[in-house]
């Protein structure tokens, strides 16, 4: 468990027990879901909300009579162990409650703003600074998944993979779970910009407005992606057709081709006697225009172009 004090503008090392006793002062704690059946009671939180902390589910904010209750729930995708899978905020005037799996992740952000000597003059400000954290680098995230479709297109030119569709698949579950989730982060944001109990100053409203531009716009960077996919997809739909294509052109010419032979064999193979029969050169005959036909037939496609 970590506690800090919010005072003169920085957070402090403080002690549980000053939270408690003290409902007067500013805090931030930082818990895990280990620690929190043991302390929950002591801090206010009601067993309806220590429930939804315990209970994972979709990223979602729920506001109430004097605190607003936040989940997140962050894939895999954007967490490549260095964000936490699962977090819960809870924010009333004087407590900012963070239970979390991955506690490392925010103390750092309180180490980074002492480092660079950030003023946080309220808690509201920090809660700003944890969504900034979290959504920083999901650019990157993104350009690396373009990147990924990107090769996989350019594989696509040079040969049809035989896996390539379940690549497909892959990339168009990866990026529906990242429309789901910044969906449900859009609309966090917007609830908190809505500031029903009145837990932030218009300029911390301010920084809000900003994230939920940045948020916004990585949902449309998701949603141009899956349309990059799906054009991928299209294209390799398309070389397939072009290949069955050329597959079915070579077949009607050898069945094109092998249809005048099938004649010519059919009839002399008719059990009747032909006047050829008697010819001492019927049998060469057949043979050399078998070979003629063949040719004149192949001569003539490729003149056309026909393959």
């Amino acid at each position: 468990m970590l506690v800090y004090l919010l005072d003169d503008n920085t957070l402090k090392i403080d002690s549980f027990e000053q939270v408690l006793n003290d409902q007067s002062q500013t805090h931030l704690c930082i818990l895990d879901f280990d620690t929190l059946p043991a302390v929950y009671l002591q801090l206010g939180i009601s067993q309806k909300i220590f429930d939804e902390c315990m209970r994972e589910g979709n990223s979602k904010f729920e506001g109430y009579d004097g605190f607003d209750f936040i989940t997140l729930m962050i894939p895999e995708t954007i967490r490549q162990n260095k964000k936490p899978e699962h977090t819960c905020i809870y924010f009333r005037e004087n407590l900012l409650l963070f239970i979390t799996d991955r506690s490392e992740f925010i103390n750092d952000i309180i180490t980074s703003s002492l480092s660079e000597e950030i003023k946080i003059p309220s808690l509201g400000r920090f809660f700003h600074l944890f969504f900034e954290a979290l959504t920083f680098d999901d650019r990157l995230v993104l350009e690396g998944i373009e990147e990924e479709i990107s090769n996989l297109e350019e594989e696509l030119i040079v040969s049809i993979k035989d896996d390539f569709v379940d690549s497909l698949v892959v990339f168009r579950r990866k990026l529906l779970g990242l429309k789901q989730y910044y969906e449900q982060l859009l609309e966090i944001s917007e609830a908190i910009e809505e500031n029903e109990n009145s837990l932030f100053n218009d300029e911390k409203l301010r920084y809000f407005k900003i994230l939920t531009k940045r948020i916004n716009r990585l949902y449309m960077s998701v949603l141009n992606l899956r349309d990059y996919v799906t054009q991928v997809r299209e294209a390799y739909q398309a070389q397939l057709d072009i290949s069955l294509n050329y597959v079915m052109k070579i077949f009607t010419v050898i069945t094109s081709i092998f249809l005048p032979l099938t004649l010519i064999v059919g009839w002399y193979g008719m059990n009747i006697m032909m006047p050829e029969f008697h010819w001492t050169y019927g049998y060469p005959f057949v043979i050399v225009l078998s070979i003629t036909v063949a040719i004149g037939t192949l001569i003539y496609f490729k003149k056309n172009k026909w393959f």
